[in-house]
């Protein structure tokens, strides 16, 4: 199977068949991504690599032959250099420390909404190209690939595209008055936006870990997103304030 430049490819590996079709159609909804495979299994997942190459692997860790993280080792001793964004419900510390240590590119805790996983695949695949065009001249040069593939940087993470910056502060200085937790309703209410803008930028905060959720279950119906805020060590706050 051959790409067409700058298609991403992307191998989606879980036990669950429907889990694994939803993902599919999550990754096919963004562009420039395209699903090549899905795998089951461990041992599917390693041949998969083998046979179809793709650039990153969204890999479920509770299969049912290995712990999706000795999958790692696996690929890498066989020479593929793919990158690999664990999906999975394991919240454990030492796992999520393991995938870290693994040089995982991000860690999705299920269950999740498609923007959710469209907000890491675009960060992914602007960090991938940011690092392929990058020549080495200077060590200015290699600290900013080595921010790149962490991740990180000094400066905050740029608003995806359609969002603002007055608006993320409004929603943000919402979530921190609040006396508890936040739904989009309440958000909305507070702020003046629309309830689907208010539950965007709530989302988009806790996609980047400033804000934690929380589902209440009510009489009927689907549970509420609830929303609380997580500020910053200030050492990371640029100038001692939030940082959107």
């Amino acid at each position: 199977m051959t790409s067409e430049p700058g298609t991403i490819d992307v191998l989606v590996v879980d036990d669950d068949f429907m889990v694994a079709k939803v993902h599919r159609a999550f990754v096919e909804r963004v562009e420039p991504f395209r699903v090549v495979g899905v795998a089951g299994t461990g041992e599917e997942a390693v041949a998969a690599v083998d046979a179809l190459r793709p650039d990153l692997v969204l890999l479920d860790l509770h299969l049912p032959d290995l712990f999706g993280l000795d999958v790692i080792p696996r690929l890498r001793t066989a020479g593929h250099d793919c990158d690999v964004m664990v999906v999975s419900a394991a919240r454990e510390a030492g796992t999520v420390r393991g995938a870290v240590r693994h040089g995982v590119v991000d860690y999705l805790l299920k269950p999740f909404e498609a923007g959710e996983l469209r907000v890491r695949l675009e960060r992914y695949a602007d960090r991938r190209g940011r690092l392929l065009g990058t020549v080495v001249r200077s060590q200015a040069d290699v600290d900013r690939v080595l921010a790149g593939a962490a991740g990180t940087g000094a400066t905050a993470p740029a608003l995806p595209k359609g969002m603002s910056v007055e608006t993320a502060e409004l929603v943000e200085r919402a979530l921190r008055d609040a006396d508890g937790t936040l739904s989009a309703s309440e958000c909305a209410a507070l702020t003046g936006v629309s309830r689907v803008s208010a539950r965007r930028y709530l989302e988009h905060f806790q996609t980047v870990g400033r804000a934690e959720v929380s589902l209440r279950y009510g009489v009927a119906g689907r549970p509420e997103r609830r929303y609380r805020f997580r500020d910053l060590p200030s050492s990371l706050r640029p100038n001692g304030h939030a940082r959107v």
